[in-house]
């Protein structure tokens, strides 16, 4: 199920950055779905594990945006405030691990917590 594939550096560089690129959700608003989205859009047509990390991340961080929204109206009765936190540390861990197994070559690495919406 883990298999490591063998590609080339340039296209398992730009499948890495499918996933860092959701960081920027951390100091830009959606900038966690549009980090993505937008290096998806470039490389997909010519790089396929860009085509596959590209869809992995951005119903990853479609997850994350949901659950931060659930977050948001949930604060009304103050427990949003509780799980605000655990959705970003949760989002930036897997996000994280998620780089660095593409990195050492692991291109069939997929999320254990998220929404297919984009196949």
């Amino acid at each position: 199920m883990n298999e490591v594939v063998q590609t080339g550096k340039e296209e398992q560089n730009w499948a890495m950055y499918c996933h860092l690129s959701a960081l920027v959700g951390f100091i830009i608003p959606l900038g966690n779905v549009l980090g993505p989205l937008v290096i998806w859009l470039m490389k997909k047509d010519t790089m396929p594990q860009v085509e596959i990390h590209g869809k992995e991340a951005m119903n990853f961080q479609i997850t994350v945006l949901l659950a931060v929204i659930a977050c948001l109206v949930l604060s009304v009765v103050l427990i949003g405030f509780l799980l605000l936190p655990v959705v970003g540390i949760a989002a930036l861990v897997l996000t994280i691990m998620a780089a660095i197994k593409v990195s050492n070559g692991d291109l069939s690495y997929r999320y254990p917590i998220a929404l297919r919406l984009i196949k």
